[in-house]
């Protein structure tokens, strides 16, 4: 009886979102011949894919509820990521794993073409992106939904300076990173009583204030038609062609990833973020404490705001054009679900989030037209099968052991 309820409800559910995909999936529209094809083996396909996977999940989920409790509750059952835990515990295997990682990223461009190094490029841009974020979201527990907003204001700042005043890109890249700090701790100081949704909404609000400024102020910003020539990063007034100046970069955003990682992790592990892990938990009790709650938010946003700000201005050097549409609400969204995806306060898990999310779709542009279908996809399953990301951050315990008395003499 309980079976025959389940494949109803799976049937049910499988129409139900054919229903919904039925325009994307099924409606195809050519403009220029003014004609509409109608691909009924896709909504079939949907049927069955989505009837399927409806009863995986009832089994996965009725599997978990009647397995026996593990007595180790920090236990953690995805293979993927209680192998990189047991590495990264262990120091000869942590030692062997960086080195294998670090032969990799330098042999990488000699390997593969200049668009393949373009690419992981701006993967490891989202990779410093989703670091900085982590701060605010993993970390800190403060839902930042206007984050591209820092990310524009370090692209900007070093288009404008150099357009205006001829500074170039190492000049500007602390000013930039500076800059977005500043902007991070304007943005804190009039959120700090808010929590949840309401934060949300309100740093998405900024968000879009920032874009459409740039948008509309055209005597500063140059409005839609954005900023263009802007130069590449040099090294010692040496001068590169486009093969080189890619390479270059790419070595360059080597650098900044290790950099954040190593700040980030020490940061972690220092007071000031267990004062953030201690303010994600519970506010209340944080503050009851003795934490400064004003002080641990402001510093979280301006540290964030400056890794996106220094991207920002690698950006700008890497793209040589911006525009306000290069900073929409969608780049927030996708720096957002990286640290879900790779797991929210965890560094190896958004490292290995960015480089799904950004590598993936670049390699299956055959399948661009479901691109954000299996996007949306991808991260429901995500909820469903693991909340805590692909790799959950370490949760730290201790035990406190009562020693026997010593031996009478």
């Amino acid at each position: 009886m309980v079976l025959l309820k389940e494949f109803k409800k799976a049937l049910l559910t499988s129409l139900w979102f054919v229903f919904l995909t039925f325009p994307i999936v099924v409606i195809k529209v050519d403009p220029i011949e003014r004609t509409v094809f109608w691909r009924w083996q896709n909504a079939f396909y949907m049927a069955v894919g989505t009837f399927s996977i409806y009863l995986l999940v009832k089994f996965y989920q009725h599997r978990k509820e009647n397995q026996p409790k593990s007595s180790d509750a920090g236990e953690n059952k995805l293979p993927i990521s209680s192998l990189i835990h047991r590495i990264l515990l262990n120091p000869v295997q942590r030692n062997i794993f960086i080195g294998i990682v670090a032969a990799i990223s330098i042999v990488f461009p000699h390997i593969f073409s200049t668009y393949q190094t373009n690419v992981m490029t701006t993967a490891l841009m989202y990779v410093v992106l989703g670091l900085g974020l982590n701060i605010v979201v993993g970390l800190a527990g403060l839902l930042d939904l206007g984050f591209v907003a820092f990310y524009a204001v370090g692209a900007y700042t070093y288009s404008l300076l150099n357009l205006h005043f001829g500074l170039g890109f190492w000049t500007v890249l602390p000013i930039g990173g500076l800059l977005a700090a500043t902007f991070g701790i304007l943005l804190g100081f009039p959120v700090l009583r808010l929590r949840g949704d309401y934060l949300a909404i309100v740093t998405l609000g900024f968000g879009e204030i920032i874009r459409l400024i740039l948008e509309n102020w055209g005597k500063f910003s140059k409005g839609p038609s954005g900023i263009s020539n802007i130069p590449r990063p040099g090294f010692f007034g040496m001068h590169f062609n486009l093969e080189q100046s890619v390479l270059y970069t790419y070595y360059l955003m080597i650098i900044l990833v290790i950099v954040t990682i190593f700040i980030v992790n020490r940061l972690q592990d220092s007071r000031l973020g267990r004062a953030w892990i201690a303010l994600r938990e519970d506010e209340i009790a944080c503050q009851a404490m003795g934490i400064d709650k004003r002080k641990t938010k402001l510093v979280a946003f301006s540290l964030g705001a400056f890794w996106a700000g220094i991207v920002g201005v690698m950006f700008a050097a890497k793209t040589t054009f911006i525009n306000p549409a290069s900073f929409t609400f969608l780049e927030s969204a996708i720096i957002l679900s990286i640290v879900v995806l790779g797991g929210m306060g965890s560094i190896v898990g958004v490292v290995f989030g960015a480089l799904i999310l950004i590598l993936l779709p670049e390699y299956l542009r055959a399948l661009s037209e479901y691109r954000m279908l299996a996007f949306g996809a991808i991260l429901v399953c995500m909820m469903i099968f693991r909340p805590q990301g692909l790799i959950s951050n370490i949760r730290r315990t201790y035990k406190f052991e009562k020693k026997s008395p010593p031996p009478v003499r």
